[in-house]
């Protein structure tokens, strides 16, 4: 998302900051095509998503878009005194 919007917006702009921003928006995109993340060696992680992924305990065939879960209704009310 981060990625798309870098270079979408870099392009609108139509100078040459805009393609700079534009370049630096791919990085992101081609890391997710690719499924590595380049920055995780700075914290001692794996590079590669399905590694790392099992470095952290996320599920492999997890889905990034179902957001995080959220706890179960409270069956009670709480009410303050």
């Amino acid at each position: 998302m981060t990625g798309s919007c870098l270079v979408i917006g870099g392009l609108r702009s139509g100078s040459g900051r805009g393609a700079m921003l534009a370049l630096l928006g791919l990085g992101p995109l081609v890391g997710a095509a690719l499924d590595v993340v380049p920055l995780a060696p700075l914290f001692g992680l794996p590079m590669r998503g399905p590694d790392l992924r099992r470095e952290l305990g996320a599920a492999e065939d997890g889905s990034l878009l179902g957001g995080p879960r959220r706890a179960a209704p409270r069956a009670t009310s709480i009410t303050l005194h």
